[in-house]
C-alpha cells in the first residue's frame, strides 16, 4: 500500500507544493502551513489521512512547546480532519484489506486513487476555508 501511495499520491502532493517525506508532508503558504499525515492501523489493512494547518511560525502545543515549521505534522495540531470523514471529529479509514477478488496491486492503486479524490474534493477546500 505504501508503494502505491508513493507512486500515486506523493507525486500529486509534490505537484501541489508539498514538501517532506512519507508519512508527513507540509505546504508552506502565504499565511499558513498546510499539513498532511498518513497513519497506518497497527493491526494492518487500513490507514487514515489527517490534514491540518498551522501558522507559518509553527505550532505551539498545549504544553507551550513550539514545534518549528520544518518539523510540525498534522498530528501536532488539535484541529484536524480525516480525509473522507463527513466533518471534523468524525472517523474515516481507507481500507485495503478484505476479500475483494481483484489483485493486491489493483486494490492498492484503487485505494490510492480514492485518497486523491478526497484530496481534491475535500482537502483543498478545508485548508482554504476551515
Amino acid at each position: 500500500m505504501i508503494a502505491a501511495l508513493k507512486r500515486t499520491v506523493v507525486p500529486a502532493l509534490r505537484a501541489r507544493g508539498f514538501k517532506g517525506s512519507f508519512p508527513h508532508f507540509r505546504r508552506p503558504g502565504s499565511g499558513r502551513i498546510d499539513l498532511l499525515t498518513f497513519q497506518f492501523d497497527k493491526w494492518g489493512g487500513g490507514f487514515v489521512v489527517e490534514i491540518a494547518k498551522c501558522s507559518r511560525e509553527g505550532h505551539n502545543t498545549h504544553l507551550g512547546t513550539l514545534v518549528p515549521p520544518t518539523k510540525v505534522t498534522a498530528q501536532d495540531v488539535n484541529r484536524r480532519l480525516r480525509l473522507g470523514a463527513a466533518q471534523e471529529g468524525d472517523d474515516h479509514w481507507f481500507r485495503f484489506d478484505g476479500l475483494d477478488p481483484i489483485s493486491n496491486s489493483a486494490r492498492y492503486d484503487a485505494v490510492a486513487a480514492e485518497v486523491l479524490q478526497h484530496l481534491d474534493s475535500q482537502g483543498e477546500t478545508w485548508w482554504r476555508d476551515a
